[in-house]
């Protein structure tokens, strides 16, 4: 990407393009979703929408990747080795939680499980961005926390991988299935108490 292609995509309008575009696919999902419906959401014109994306699945992919990185980006903020690891894992936690309880997680996952099959790049940004993303930020915490005594782990991608699946437990397989769509606090917390607990209970430190 050139320079000129960064600044026009940091501009009011691409913002605005993806706003609309989450809101068109939460709400109607990405084979009703038209490029109509989302400019007309967007408050921008189909030409404009077309100079910053080619067609709906790039659209669809980068609307993703840029939740995505924003989740990523404050769990770094709290990646420091001044805080305890309790008190770190705690807090990414329950953003992890407060994400796969969203209605947009719920939706892209919906989408990504739905035209995986037709149109594989989905599938493949959906995995990039998504646990293969968080696989490397969450590692690089986990090297900096061992290497100050903090944890011991031998896997680091195994170990970042347990986490976000023990963040999801029970409530992933109730909102995937339409058991469950909503979750109190108390059960939010139950599984971010259980996921830290478990987790430090086998990579913590020792001694």
């Amino acid at each position: 990407m050139t320079a000129t292609d960064s600044f026009i995509r940091q501009g009011r309008k691409f913002d605005q393009v993806l706003a609309g575009a989450r809101e068109v696919f939460v709400s109607l999902g990405y084979e009703r979703a038209s490029v109509d419906e989302i400019a007309r959401i967007a408050g921008v014109s189909k030409a404009t929408l077309y100079s910053y994306f080619p067609d709906k699945r790039h659209l669809f992919t980068e609307v993703y990747r840029t939740e995505i990185l924003r989740l990523a980006d404050e769990a770094v903020e709290l990646s420091s080795c001044d805080i305890p690891p309790e008190r770190v894992l705690h807090e990414a936690a329950q953003r992890f939680v407060a994400f796969f309880t969203s209605e947009f997680a719920l939706a892209m996952y919906r989408i990504c499980v739905t035209e995986s099959t037709r149109f594989p790049e989905i599938g493949q940004l959906f995995y990039e961005t998504g646990p293969e993303l968080g696989r490397a930020r969450l590692g690089a915490y986990f090297r900096a926390a061992q290497a100050q005594g903090q944890l011991q782990i031998e896997d680091f991608d195994l170990a970042a991988d347990q986490f976000f699946q023990l963040c999801q437990t029970t409530i992933g397989d109730r909102m995937r299935c339409a058991v469950q769509l909503e979750f109190s606090e108390a059960e939010k917390a139950r599984v971010v108490d259980g996921a830290v607990a478990m987790f430090l209970a086998r990579y913590g430190a020792r001694g």
